[in-house]
């Protein structure tokens, strides 16, 4: 009785993170990033009209560097929250991902599906698709790879996952034995969902993230 109790507390404090996670990315990219590129047009527009070249210049340099910070807050936003989820579903979400991603770090994502997707909830979707992104980050971070791969297979009552690179990898037990939040939260984040989550590594040999989560 006390691990439910435990298990829906748990449950609660994820969900009302990704709540306010999704209002502020909702913000970031429906208010903040609106009004830049209004900014930014105007600064465009009155570019074209300025005759002094250092101005003229000048100009042009400030509307390059809105542009960049449109795109960085654009990114940013997806990272906080995937809109593609409920409108694409999960395997759209992290291809979209998986685009800035690569696009941030440099890092080549090869993402295959097999079998037809299925929907599924919102908690579930956000649930496997933080485990991914927290995978992909780890990838980038500590890996020392310029490519990783995803392999989705959609089986009808269950879907399996496995995020796999060929780095440098590292001593499971010891990482664990070590408190490393991340990889507790990716297993903690799947157990809550119904799935789970299992890390394999060995050092110089890479790493492999699989992820099962019933459907049905």
């Amino acid at each position: 009785m006390e691990l439910k109790a435990v298990n829906q507390a748990s449950t609660y404090i994820i969900q009302s993170q990704e709540e306010e996670i999704k209002r502020i990315a909702l913000e970031l990219h429906e208010g903040v990033n609106q009004n830049l590129y209004s900014l930014y047009t105007g600064l465009s527009f009155l570019e074209s009209g300025i005759k002094e070249p250092h101005l003229k210049s000048y100009a042009k340099e400030m509307a390059v560097l809105m542009e960049r910070t449109i795109q960085e807050i654009r990114l940013l936003s997806v990272e906080l929250y995937p809109n593609t989820l409920n409108t694409l579903g999960l395997l759209s979400a992290v291809k979209s991902y998986s685009k800035s991603f690569t696009s941030t770090f440099g890092l080549l994502v090869d993402i295959e599906s097999n079998g037809e997707e299925t929907v599924i909830s919102e908690s579930k979707s956000m649930a496997v698709f933080r485990v991914c992104q927290e995978a992909m980050l780890n990838i980038a971070k500590y890996a020392d790879v310029s490519a990783a791969s995803l392999q989705f297979t959609w089986e009808r009552k269950s879907l399996k996952i496995e995020i796999i690179d060929t780095g440098k990898g590292f001593n499971l037990k010891e990482v664990m034995e070590g408190r490393c939040t991340g990889l507790a939260a990716m297993k903690e984040r799947m157990l809550l969902a119904g799935g789970h989550c299992h890390i394999t590594s060995e050092s110089g040999k890479g790493t492999t993230v699989s992820i099962y989560l019933p459907i049905q």
